[in-house]
């Protein structure tokens, strides 16, 4: 079994990788509960997933690719799901916290794994402020639906609505704040949380197919593809966000009662109910309503209610939006919790944040730090280019993820595996192959502002977390 290192020199500590025995060994004696069954994982995965990108940037998507978004859906879960095999081979043989960062810690080396550590804390703290942000303004709708408004200067970032002095997003810090108490107080108590509310949301999703298909209007579907193929292959690059969190999933690895088996039922599980459910969703919204209505629309699904006249449906579609944020912001704060306590176990970020509380068996300090810090951004940072931003960091992790599993197929092929990703290195392959291509239409301003965040966590790494790594006292 590959232990150790390759390379000379300085690359001997940066390819060094971690052994897998000691992880899993130390992964049973952290303090964390095991209270997680496999339908606490598919809630949990679709809790991550159904939220902001299908009630708001289908509308976006549909500008861009017309009624051929559907296509648009299906490439994105193509591209999901041959990441998802992936995971679910890792997640079965490596069932420790920390996702995609402890794989490729396993694989591909320490400074990769730190690269995409990094990479991911971006991901996962800026997709919980952007969904902060979204939840507010459905929050202050609602609030207007019953005559009550909050004081212009509460309602957003300042600089966040042009002519208008905002001061601080209010509602956005205070449900982030909310989530971090609810995550930073138990695993069993989240999971509770999450599925009730997984329950209400995908109760409304169905409500919203169940009548809109009595109005779709078939002509609304012609032309199917005015924008041609580089419209739907550029809506698949934006609505890709629609379905990121599954990976999240994953690290929930040591809180699992059976992992090797439930982990892969959750990734996979989660992401095929998604799949179908979006599809459904692109195909009725654009036979009720022409594409070209979309424009400045913030809220497409409860606009296509109205417009079909079903404005009753419409209220519980905008309250499931509301349920369905609040669980993507649950989901994808706790993943970057686990994240930050496998990165700080290992020494690459300060070993505070990996302390468990002895009462909540949680790592409290860790959890309260990314509250403070992203509510403060949803509070006070305008979020107009986070989707894309996002989006390119979870596709980098998906393609490293899929290189991973082949390096981990030929150092370790004895580890046993209770799901086996299928037609490797095929599978892999496609996967890389649809990440980048995604990642290709993505914009230029986008490509920059990854690329100065990836070159700041290059020089947090060889300043403090290579000279701090636990595998310097082996």
């Amino acid at each position: 079994m590959m232990t150790g290192v390759s390379g000379q020199g300085i690359n001997v500590s940066l390819l060094r990788t971690k052994n897998i025995d000691a992880m899993l060994a130390m992964a049973r004696h952290d303090g964390l509960k095991k209270v997680l069954g496999p339908l606490d994982l598919i809630l949990m995965g679709i809790g991550a997933i159904v939220g902001t990108g299908i009630f708001v940037l289908t509308g976006t998507g549909a500008l861009t690719a017309g009624p051929a978004l559907m296509v648009s859906f299906v490439i994105a879960a193509l591209a999901c799901g041959f990441a998802a095999l992936c995971y679910a081979e890792f997640a079965s043989a490596i069932p420790v916290s920390g996702s995609v960062y402890t794989y490729c810690y396993a694989t591909l080396g320490e400074i990769v794994a730190w690269m995409i550590g990094w990479d991911m804390l971006l991901e996962y703290g800026l997709a919980t402020s952007a969904v902060s942000v979204g939840w507010s303004g459905y929050f202050q709708s609602l609030l207007a639906g019953f005559g009550l408004t909050l004081p212009t200067a509460l309602t957003a970032a300042p600089g966040a609505i042009p002519g208008v002095a905002t001061m601080i997003n209010l509602p956005a810090m205070l449900i982030m704040l909310t989530i971090t108490a609810l995550v930073a107080y138990g695993v069993r108590e989240s999971a509770r949380f999450n599925n009730v509310m997984v329950a209400i949301k995908v109760g409304v999703v169905l409500l919203f197919i169940a009548v809109g298909v009595w109005h779709v209007e078939p002509a609304n579907w012609r032309p199917f593809a005015p924008f041609g193929a580089s419209g739907v292959f550029s809506a698949a690059a934006l609505v890709f966000f629609a379905f990121i969190g599954f990976d999240a999933v994953t690290s929930a690895a040591e809180e699992v009662k059976n992992p090797h088996r439930d982990l892969p039922i959750g990734i996979i599980g989660s992401l095929a109910v998604c799949a179908v459910l979006y599809v459904a969703m692109a195909a009725i919204m654009t036979g009720i309503v022409p594409f070209q209505q979309f424009a400045g629309v913030d809220h497409p699904v409860s606009l296509a209610l109205q417009l079909a006249g079903e404005n009753w449906v419409a209220g519980f579609v905008d309250l499931g939006a509301i349920v369905g944020m609040t669980t993507v912001i649950l989901v994808m704060t706790y993943g970057q919790t686990r994240i930050i306590f496998a990165m700080s176990r290992d020494g690459l970020l300060p070993r505070r944040l990996s302390t468990v509380h002895p009462v909540h068996a949680t790592p409290y300090f860790a959890t309260w730090t990314v509250g403070f810090v992203f509510s403060s951004i949803a509070a006070f940072v305008p979020l107009n280019v986070l989707a894309e931003l996002i989006n390119i960091g979870t596709l980098s992790a998906f393609a490293l993820i899929s290189v991973s599993v082949m390096v981990l197929r030929r150092t370790h092929p004895e580890l046993p595996r209770a799901f086996l990703c299928p037609f490797v290195p095929v599978v892999p392959l496609l996967s890389v192959a649809f990440c980048l291509f995604l990642m290709v239409h993505l914009q230029t301003m986008t490509w920059i502002a990854f690329l100065l965040w990836l070159a700041l966590g290059l020089a947090i790494y060889f300043l403090y977390a290579r000279r701090h790594a636990v595998l310097n006292e082996q």
